[in-house]
């Protein structure tokens, strides 16, 4: 990050409108008359009012928002009956994708409590979160096929704070968070607007040069890793600012220091191991193993959460399969900083990661106008889930390989070559 164009000056307040007009203008590209559907926490209200108020300067026809209380979560898993964890507001979520289906624009607002759910019986976990996807593959469709413009951005929210910075007080750990949040979303920047049309130059140009390469796999080494990832035929590279199905062009992660393809639902092979905890729906999954043979995973283990990776694993068949494989340099900014973020959407814009599950179908060629078995035949992954964990360190090297095996070095130690 450039230093010297940030203002030192800005109060707070400034810096929360800010998140709130990039959220709008760079995250979503938010058109006039355009719908947006938002959903976040409740300790996100004042950051929900500031999106809110930008929408409706952007021209927004009508800004609606789902609030989640964490509190109200944790009283279903202590109280509720062991049927209901099967069940899920289905309603809710087709609601959501026909909103979608209409035009509408999607933007979350992360901030949970990584470990809100770690002390709750792994298998209401599992059932609940298995429910929910089922619930949600209408929308999720639509999310990941890039029929529609959206964004996620983060609050900080006090659970979350100390979960970072848990040797603060609540007032000094939040304050720490937000300023790790401001920098690494570019508002403290002289004009932020500018500095992610900067950014999103630098993404392309990646892009740009792992596209021309069109390489058949990727080999990842390292500490616990070696790993074969093949990509998908006819991939494409994608990262920062991209045109959605609706010709809206929008960041879909807010930060974002990710380049991202898909890979080939059957070509994956070797042993991987974590290099960040990944924190799932509540409950936080450390120190993972796996192993793949012809794609999808055989053995799997975790010092932490391995019941509910265990239960992650079974949700599909598609769930023990990749959707996606994305290179971060070791020294990106948000790994730079130093910080373990328990967040999946910081975490990972800080090391190379793979998600299990469902594949973006913007990340094969001419694959928006492909039909499910049409993706499928060219590798993508199908599935109710979507799970990013990250396997990139300063120790890890990856090798791009051709299709007659030939190895040409990509990063060493974690940096681009």
């Amino acid at each position: 990050m450039n230093v010297a164009n940030r203002d030192p000056f800005l109060t707070h307040d400034v810096k929360l409108d800010r998140l709130g007009e990039v959220a709008v203008k760079v995250g979503l590209g938010l058109q006039p008359g355009q719908e947006l559907v938002m959903t976040a926490p409740i300790d996100a209200l004042p950051l929900v009012r500031r999106i809110t108020e930008h929408a409706y300067k952007a021209g927004a026809s009508l800004v609606t928002t789902l609030f989640s209380d964490e509190e109200a979560t944790l009283m279903r898993f202590r109280h509720a009956p062991d049927g209901s964890f099967d069940v899920a507001s289905g309603w809710l979520f087709e609601g959501m994708a026909s909103a979608f289906r209409g035009g509408a624009a999607r933007l979350a607002i992360a901030g949970e409590n990584p470990s809100l759910l770690s002390g709750q019986d792994p298998d209401r976990v599992a059932r609940a979160n298995r429910a929910r996807s089922r619930a949600y593959q209408p929308a999720l469709e639509l999310i990941a096929g890039f029929d529609i413009n959206w964004t996620i951005v983060s609050y900080a929210s006090p659970a979350w704070a100390k979960s970072v910075f848990p040797d603060e007080n609540e007032t000094v750990a939040v304050a720490k968070l937000w300023d790790a949040i401001f920098s690494a979303s570019r508002v403290d920047r002289v004009d932020p607007v500018a500095a992610w049309a900067e950014h999103n130059r630098a993404l392309h140009a990646r892009t740009r040069l792992l596209n021309d390469k069109r390489y058949h796999a990727l080999h990842f080494t390292g500490p616990g890793t070696d790993l074969v990832v093949g990509l998908a035929d006819d991939h494409e590279w994608e990262g920062g600012a991209g045109t959605a199905k609706n010709g809206i062009v929008c960041n879909p992660n807010i930060p974002s220091e990710e380049v991202f393809t898909t890979p080939h639902k059957d070509r994956v092979s070797g042993t991987v191991t974590s290099t960040k905890p990944l924190s799932y729906q509540g409950t936080l999954i450390d120190e993972i193993s796996v192993r793949f043979e012809e794609g999808r995973i055989v053995e799997a283990t975790a010092r932490t959460g391995a019941d509910v990776l265990r239960k992650v694993l079974e949700t599909d068949e598609g769930a023990a399969r990749l959707g996606e494989v994305a290179l971060v340099p070791h020294s990106s900014p948000i790994s730079a900083s130093g910080l373990l973020f328990y967040n999946t959407l910081y975490d990972e814009n800080a090391a190379c990661h793979i998600a299990l599950g469902q594949a973006y179908a913007k990340c094969i060629r001419g694959g928006d106008t492909m039909t499910a078995d049409e993706l499928a035949a060219k590798g993508a992954n199908r599935s109710l889930i979507h799970i990013d964990w990250m396997i990139g360190s300063g120790e890890v090297d990856i090798d791009g390989l051709s299709e007659n095996g030939a190895a040409e070095p990509i990063m060493r130690k974690g940096e681009w070559v």
